[in-house]
């Protein structure tokens, strides 16, 4: 909604200020999408290491086949270091959602149903 639409909407003038508070929410919320996209990845990899690491364990009478232990110990490092990354990125997401709210409390309060800052990410 332009400003122009808003302040005739309900009679709220726009400051400059108000626009960057704006442009600063719209920026922070477009830092969501990268981060959100690589921890569905890595949640996707890690659970082809669990269920690798289940067929692993289903095969372990055939274990003169596979290394067994050697196997599980690459597989746990994997899953280790994939959860790290996963923790790492939910954290950053989390630091951004915590500036979200912080601007949403702001033009919600000024602006009240004359805009619309979309649904909470979660």
């Amino acid at each position: 909604m332009s400003s122009s639409k808003m302040a005739a909407a309900g009679d709220v003038t726009v400051t400059f200020e108000d626009q960057q508070k704006i442009n600063k929410f719209a920026r922070n919320k477009s830092r969501l999408t990268e981060p959100k996209e690589e921890v569905e990845v890595k949640k996707k990899r890690l659970q082809h290491l669990e269920d690798a690491c289940d067929d692993i364990m289903l095969a372990e009478d055939d274990c003169s086949m596979i290394p067994y232990q050697m196997a599980d110990e690459i597989f746990e490092e994997a899953k280790k270091n994939l959860q790290e990354e996963i923790d790492a990125l939910e954290s950053r997401m989390e630091s951004v959602q915590q500036v979200l709210a912080h601007w949403k409390v702001q033009l919600y309060a000024k602006f009240g149903s004359n805009i619309n800052l979309g649904a909470d990410e979660s």
